[in-house]
């Protein structure tokens, strides 16, 4: 409850992030810091000293800033990312410094000299929501600086900010150049890359059936992939691409946002054993179409259509195709179209909860039943597999399908990554570590990759490591709520406790979008439960708990576990003991090495009960493994 002394009023707020932070210091450390400080000093925090603005927070990765105009915020927020951008330019673009900024204007909380209320959390929302170098304002903020700054602006639409709500509309935002203006700089800028940049935007569905979305996203996700073997292409990732799903976009300014010359539009309906395929490559600068198609055929010849759409977008461009990269592109991991589509609708429900999870694997089952050599249906039944094992719910732990994945394509990411996750699972630390950093080497920008390397890390109490592959899992996949949630835990963990909360918001956030469209999932609803006891918000925690114990398996184990764990967190105790004495004998033996690393169990540490469940699991754990010495 606020206390009489805090006030509130009236101001504007930007909120920054470093885009790919992790990614940076991963890569190099000692240079990023250096580089963040320089910019910070020379570039950011004087453009804020010009504008009048106030740092509220200053982060690793993040700044927070009042300004008491919305007309000086914004023209700050734009400065910054203007000189960010000019100060760079000789850099390469994995060195480069890159902000999201968001500015609202709302009504804080002021409590020292700190700030709280909807008005951070929006701009915060907001900043998600920007891409890379980019500036993105509510409604609000553009309706006060609308003819008051030489701007433009791009409607993004309507998007939820806060569970619950009505959702608000979403602008971007960017200087209007002079004409005629000599400036070398900007006309260096606006010339276009040596190397042609091209973003797929999703195919939409046009099946009239919701339930056929995988197979469209499935379709972008194959094309983008085919164009990113083309060495002379530079591709948009698909985790940016695809935030651009369901919107209505303006091709020229998205070209201008995403800093690409092309554009591919396409639509996908498929009925019985047809499917129907428009394409159409766009100019990102002129708007005019370069090339268009329509394709009507037997589903049977899906691959050899992916195919044709990757050549003639590359024949299209004019760009050279080596004979390496035309073999790359037509290979496939299944020749079966049944496969195939069995494959993507198991991967669509990836996040969907426990209860999906079985009919995830049946598909991974049957897709390899048709074609036993699809290493990817393999690496996948594993990690599906993993999951049911963790849960108490199967004896299989899935090493024998990753492993079968790995003797058809020792390449392959994902198999490295599944199996490492199933090893660290086992307690086989140093295994599960080889098997992750060949992963990573394989495909660093893949979901399971960073996910699974991000669960051995935390799983053995390495939080720094866990938070870096979870803070990019939750970049790659932005329906994941899991990966935000273990990065408030791990940053509880050590203490940064302004990160913990960003974290815990986000994971509330697409737990609830989550919920909304499937209210079933109690992953989601105990995942979401725990990050709004990590926010201090226990009465809403406490609601989700309830709701957590309606719709939770009774014989899924992992998740009473984690709501047993939110228990801990809002101070029912004896309830989290009930539930943790009830299941913990259900989950394989190893887990109570997590179980006793697991931080969301502090409140429990000193109480008897505790001390007995610990002693009860470790005992069954050294029956188990004088069982199979």
């Amino acid at each position: 409850m606020v206390g009489e002394s805090v006030q509130r009023r009236l101001a504007a707020i930007l909120s920054a992030d470093v885009v790919g932070y992790s990614r940076l210091m991963e890569l190099d450390e000692a240079g990023t810091l250096e580089r963040l400080r320089n910019n910070r000093s020379t570039l950011v925090l004087p453009e804020i000293q010009k504008h009048g603005g106030r740092v509220v927070k200053l982060m690793g990765d993040g700044l927070l800033v009042e300004f008491a105009s919305v007309v000086a915020a914004v023209s700050c927020a734009l400065g910054i990312q203007r000189a960010t951008a000019e100060c760079q330019s000789d850099l390469e673009e994995s060195q480069r410094i890159r902000f999201r900024i968001g500015v609202n204007l709302g009504d804080l909380i002021v409590d020292g000299d700190d700030l709280y209320g909807e008005g951070v959390n929006v701009a915060a929302r907001l900043q998600t929501l920007a891409s890379p170098g980019s500036v993105v304002v509510s409604q609000t903020v553009r309706d006060h600086i609308a003819g008051r700054l030489a701007v433009t602006f791009g409607d993004f639409g309507e998007h939820v900010v806060k569970d619950g709500e009505r959702p608000i509309r979403v602008f971007g935002v960017s200087f209007v150049e002079a004409s005629g203006a000599q400036n070398p700089r900007a006309e260096r800028s606006s010339a276009r890359p040596v190397r042609p940049a091209i973003c797929v935007l999703p195919f939409i569905n046009m099946s009239g059936d919701a339930e056929q979305e995988y197979f469209s996203d499935g379709i972008t996700e194959d094309i983008i992939i085919d164009l990113s073997k083309v060495s002379t292409l530079s591709v948009t990732a698909r985790n940016t691409a695809f935030t651009f799903k369901g919107k209505a976009v303006d091709v020229g300014q998205l070209a201008r946002q995403l800093e690409v010359t092309h554009v591919v539009e396409g639509s996908v309906r498929k009925a019985g054993g047809r499917v129907r395929i428009a394409a159409q490559l766009i100019d990102g600068a002129r708007g005019d179409h370069i090339w268009a198609e329509r394709y009507d055929r037997d589903l049977n010849d899906i691959f050899a259509l992916q195919d044709q759409i990757a050549q003639a977008i590359v024949a299209a461009l004019k760009v050279k195709l080596l004979p390496a990269e035309r073999r790359a592109i037509e290979h496939r991991a299944t020749n079966d179209p049944r496969a195939y589509q069995l494959y993507l609708l198991g991967r669509h429900y990836l996040q969907h909860g426990p209860r999906q999870v079985e009919i995830a694997l049946r598909f991974c089952r049957r897709a390899v039943e048709i074609d036993p050599n699809y290493a990817q249906a393999w690496a996948m039944l594993a990690l599906y597999q993993a999951d049911r094992y963790l849960a108490g719910m199967s004896q299989d732990s899935g090493m024998s399908a990753a492993e079968r994945a790995l003797s058809l394509d020792p390449t392959l990411a994902e198999a490295h990554a599944a199996k490492g996750r199933i090893l660290g699972e086992l307690g086989r630390y140093e295994e599960a570590i080889t098997e992750h950093e060949e992963s990573l080497r394989l495909d660093p920008d893949s979901y399971d990759v960073r996910y699974c390397f991000g669960r051995t890390h935390i799983r053995f109490g390495d939080h720094e490591a866990a938070i870096r592959h979870f803070e990019r899992a939750a970049e790659l996949l932005d329906t994941d709520y899991v990966s935000p949630g273990f990065v408030a835990q791990s940053c509880r963990a050590l203490g940064w406790h302004n990160e913990s909360l960003t974290a815990a918001r986000q994971s509330v956030e697409r737990a609830g979008m989550e919920i909304a469209v499937r209210p079933d999932n109690a992953h989601a609803v105990g995942s979401g439960a725990l990050a709004l006891a990590y926010l201090g918000e226990v009465e809403r925690a406490k609601e989700w708990i309830s709701r957590a114990l309606i719709v939770v398996d009774p014989d899924d184990t992992l998740e009473q576990y984690n709501v047993a764990c939110a228990m801990a967190q809002v101070g029912e105790l004896d309830e989290a003991f009930d539930l943790l004495e009830s299941c913990i004998g259900r989950i394989p033996a190893q887990f109570v090495n997590w179980v006793k690393n697991d931080n969301d169990l502090d409140p429990l540490h000193r109480h008897p009960r505790y001390q007995s469940l610990i002693a009860t699991a470790e005992e069954r754990l050294r029956a188990a493994e004088a069982a199979r010495s």
